[in-house]
């Protein structure tokens, strides 16, 4: 039974950091890529960033471009990400998600398996 344990979400003011983790079991985790969406109310899901299989390559959406960075541990089976310089618009509840594709997908329905989530508010 593959589960996807999402962490480290809160409640932080403009220009601060959060690092969310992303717990990964009953699956091979380092043949699998690893995603981060995000969702706001009223909004759909949206990529936020993916890693490759090895940790070698990351690709980002532009919003965040620059200010969050994926990383994963494959010994230890899980992804993170550090977001840093938060703005309100990052308000959203963010999920990791687990692609066996054979190549990086930022379309949410290329993924097989997918967290429960985690709430992250910006406040001004």
């Amino acid at each position: 039974q593959v589960q996807l344990v999402e962490s480290g979400g809160g409640l932080v003011q403009v220009g601060g950091s959060l690092r969310l983790s992303c717990a990964a079991s009953g699956l091979t985790f380092s043949s699998y890529v690893m995603g981060w969406f995000r969702q706001a109310p009223g909004k759909e899901r949206e990529f936020v960033a993916f890693i490759s299989r090895s940790g070698g390559s990351t690709y980002y959406a532009d919003s965040v471009k620059g200010r969050f960075t994926a990383s994963r541990d494959n010994a230890k089976n899980t992804v993170n990400l550090q977001m840093n310089n938060l703005k309100p618009e990052d308000t959203a509840v963010y999920y990791c998600a687990a692609d066996a594709g054979h190549l990086p997908s930022t379309t949410a329905a290329r993924y097989d398996y997918w967290g429960q989530g985690t709430q992250v508010t910006v406040s001004s």
